[in-house]
């Protein structure tokens, strides 16, 4: 028998499904629909192994949906925009539009080399006008709507590139492309209002039933809604007074000091007069603005001088300084600090020698000694007058009611969440759609004269953004007035394209940005897969905009995403070289005792297996191993190597692993097919014990992968399906009438249609060599017979005197006295009884025989 010819198998298929517009669909109402979506890729020219489980994943999901008779929509689309296209222009000479469109072109056919069911029909491209126009009329929607303005805000810069970086983009204080330390600047930014739903946000997190929990916690932890107070210190010698917000009012007994924001408008009135101060300021703007680079800097202050009272002992005075770990956008920008409870306030207080006054003790202890680590546990209150004796609990409820006695504090919530930021200056990006004019300010776009389009004539030969020089582009009319104005050069952040392209594959092709009707079929997303990188931001904003696009009339849905996965990351043995440099394993072998020496012979020293990089060089190239062993290789071995949520080695000998069971497959239903009975032949009236199990063991395992694919145990049906094919061929060898090439046969066809999500080429060509005229694409998922699921026998279990003796096999539902009589027959339970008569015989229907001697 020939082996299964891949390649060429493959190519048909898919040439099959595409002319068949097998997986074009359209909403209706008539059918339930499931819409299973992976997070759309960036357009770098190649895929990589991330893509090709992701994408795996989504696909097994997508195509069991189908066969399940959903209606299922699973479209592809390029997040197009971004900065690597400007470097890629800076570095090659090419414009990033060009650059993108020709990468979009090579990773479409790589990904459709995946054979996946992909409804390429509604493939879209962020950077298209056609996309981004419709992203600007939402954006004049929002200002109108009061969710999206624009003010001076702090932010990351980078002197080199001239532009605004995200906290993320932001390594070791360092601009993560140009490696230039960045700095704090004060620009003016849009924004968009995230904050308006912060309840909203928070509460419908346990609505989110099919998240994992662990991402549901990390966007419970960003929101961060905190109750607490509002605490105002009188500030000596000063008419104004400090305001601080704090979850801890009940350590207010145990504050040595205040401390304000560099960015706190106090700070920059006591900076004026004061070079000093302002040289403080100058060092703490080289920190950035992420609250991970402020953690791990040490915490150093200034002392203004200044002193605040206390607002509970009101003859005690505070010293005032200005930290640099004091975040200006949460809470007041200001702090008391209590240096026992806090570890941020105790290393401060120790590198400026303030007073540790620990005011909770640990339940059931007589004090507390506070050494390097700040005590923030639960406990009781003491060196805290009225508040002694109490848990923090109601501590905080006592202080936080005399504080409002007094007329020096008032309860309230506090979040974590900050507006999004969405202003960046650079030119590969979605043009803002607003105009500057002298007369009258900011002034939106007409819809009418949107797409405000990117100008293609443009140089990268200075730093910066190009929109900004632009000779012609920014210079316009003013839309109110028809005096002169410019444009805004400022780009949106990409984060903005990916928190709505979901729904614009609804109606992708429609002049209006959503048809109503069809958005409101489609969504939310069924199944939805992706990184856990993305837990919080990408996942977030879009839960913000599409409530703000539900606020503004263009959907129904408040929640994009009713069911999340996220898949592991791939990793790979590293290598180094004799002179500790990085190999690739393409440039790794083994030698005749299987160390792995490099492609001279020379020894390699092999390292960690860790998350594919390229800085370690240990990345596979996936349309390679697609070219080597093809698609459903790949696929099958994505699948089968542990559950699709953790971590996967990739080796080489699992690839080929799977390429054997795929040759295996191929040879185990297609030899000696001329032998079994014709397709949709009767079933035959009598089997054999032997062919009556492998009926039993095939709907068996049509339940338990039915069951394992629901649950996204993907690896566990996997494992069925290798039993259930070992089953096969162990009874096909031993067929010995026309009934039990029947039996090989229907076992044969169940593996194949269950293997159809996960090696789709093979299991179409075998459907097809098995006498099927009609695709298995549009075949149905097939059903467990009931009454195959029901075992004849069950094992019950034999004790005496409560302890277990033996186990016997009894037909179900076997009468008492036959259990019974079968229990005391045993060996076992006759040398316990030594010869005497048991004194009762307890019998546990189809679970347990208890024998009391």
């Amino acid at each position: 028998m020939s082996r299964y010819n891949v390649k060429e198998t493959e190519a048909k298929w898919q040439r099959a499904w595409e002319q068949a517009r097998a997986f074009e669909v359209a909403a209706d109402p008539q059918r339930e629909k499931c819409y299973v979506l992976e997070m759309f890729p960036y357009p770098s020219g190649r895929i990589h192994m991330g893509h090709l489980r992701n994408y795996t994943i989504g696909d097994v999901i997508a195509r069991y949906k189908r066969a399940r008779g959903y209606n299922v929509l699973h479209p592809m689309g390029w997040d197009a925009f971004g900065l690597p296209a400007e470097n890629a222009a800076m570095e090659r000479g090419v414009h990033p539009g060009d650059w993108t469109y020709r990468n979009i072109d090579a990773m479409r056919e790589q990904l459709k080399t995946m054979g996946l069911s992909i409804d390429w029909s509604r493939e879209i491209a962020t950077c298209h006008p056609e996309y981004y126009r419709h992203e600007q009329a939402m954006f004049l929607d929002f200002v109108e709507a009061g969710l999206a303005y624009r003010k001076e805000a702090w932010v990351n810069w980078d002197p080199v590139d001239h532009t605004v970086l995200a906290n993320e983009q932001v390594i070791d204080g360092k601009g993560w492309r140009s490696g230039a330390p960045v700095e704090q600047r004060k620009l003016p930014q849009w924004m968009f209002r995230i904050t308006a739903f912060a309840d909203e946000l928070l509460d419908a997190i346990d609505e989110l039933e099919r998240w994992p929990d662990k991402v549901r916690l990390m966007q419970r932890n960003w929101i961060g809604r905190s109750q607490g107070a509002r605490v105002w210190f009188d500030i000596a010698g000063r008419e104004d007074r400090l305001e601080v917000f704090s979850t801890r009012p009940d350590t207010l007994f145990g504050a040595s000091f205040c401390a304000l924001s560099p960015h706190h408008p106090l700070t920059q009135e006591l900076a004026e007069g004061n070079p000093d101060l302002q040289r403080f300021l100058r060092e703490c703007e080289q920190l950035g603005t992420s609250e991970e680079a402020i953690e791990r800097a040490e915490k150093r202050g200034f002392d203004t001088g200044l002193r605040c009272h206390h607002p509970l002992v009101p003859d005690q005075t505070l010293p005032l300084y200005v930290a640099n770990f004091v975040l200006m956008d949460y809470g007041t920008g200001a702090i008391f600090g209590v240096p026992a409870h806090d570890q941020r306030d105790l290393d401060f207080a120790r590198r400026y020698e303030l007073p540790v006054i620990p005011v909770v003790r640990p339940h059931n202890q007589d004090g507390i000694e506070i050494g390097g680590e700040a005590f923030t546990g639960d406990g009781t209150l003491f060196n805290s007058e009225f508040l002694d004796g109490l848990d923090v609990p109601s501590a905080k409820a006592t202080v936080i009611e005399k504080l409002e006695a007094l007329g020096r504090g008032e309860g309230t919530t506090q979040y974590r969440l900050r507006d999004w930021g969405v202003s960046r200056q650079r030119y590969w990006g979605c043009p803002i759609p607003m105009v500057h004019c002298g007369a009258c300010g900011l002034v939106p776009v007409p819809k009418s004269d949107l797409p405000v389009e990117l100008p293609h004539d443009v140089d990268f030969e200075t730093p910066g953004n190009p929109l900004e020089r632009h000779p012609t582009w920014k210079h316009t009319r003013c839309p109110r007035c028809g005096g002169e104005g410019e444009r805004e050069t400022d780009t949106f952040d990409t984060f903005v394209e990916s928190a709505w392209y979901f729904a614009r594959f609804c109606s992708p092709r429609s002049d209006r940005p959503f048809e109503r009707d069809e958005v409101d079929y489609w969504l939310p997303v069924d199944q939805y897969i992706g990184g856990v990188e993305h837990a919080v931001l990408h996942l977030l904003y879009a839960r913000f905009f599409t409530r703000a696009l539900q606020q503004c009339g263009y959907l129904s849905a408040a929640e994009p995403f009713a069911g999340l996965f996220t898949q592991g990351m791939i990793a790979h043995e590293t290598y180094k070289d004799a002179d500790g440099k990085w190999l690739a394993p393409s440039e790794v072998t083994r030698d005749a005792d299987g160390n792995p020496v490099d492609l001279d012979g020379r020894p390699v020293t092999p390292g960690r297996v860790e998350k594919m990089s390229k800085s370690k060089r240990n990345t596979i190239d996936p349309t390679e191993i697609i070219e080597s062993y093809g698609a459903d290789t790949a696929r099958w071995f994505m699948l089968s190597d542990s559950p699709p949520e953790r971590d996967m080695e990739w080796t080489e000998a699992g690839v080929e692993g799977a390429h054997r069971f795929v040759q295996r497959i191929w040879r185990l239903v297609t030899e000696g097919l001329d032998a079994l009975p014709a397709a949709g032949t009767p079933a035959p009236t009598q089997l054999g014990e032997a062919a009556l199990q492998l009926r039993r063991n095939a709907h068996k395992t049509v339940q338990a992968v039915t069951q394992d694919v629901d649950h996204f145990r993907l690896n566990r049906a996997v494992a069925r399906l290798y039993e259930l094919a070992n089953a096969v061929g162990s009874f096909k060898s031993e067929a010995a009438d026309d009934a039990d090439r029947w039996v090989q046969r229907e076992a044969s066809e169940l593996l194949v249609r269950m293997l159809a999500p996960m090696m789709p080429h093979l299991a179409e060509e075998l459907w097809q060599r098995l006498g099927h005229t009609r695709m298995l694409v549009d075949q149905p998922w097939p059903e467990a017979d009931p009454a195959l699921l029901v075992e004849d026998t069950v094992t019950v279990a034999v004790q005496v005197n409560g302890k277990l003796r033996s186990t016997i096999e009894l037909p179900r539902d076997v009468e008492d006295a036959a259990a019974q009589e079968a229990a005391l027959a045993e060996p076992a339970v006759q040398r316990s009884l030594n010869g005497a008569d048991p004194r009762k015989v307890i019998v546990v229907k189809n679970r347990i025989v208890n024998v009391v001697a």
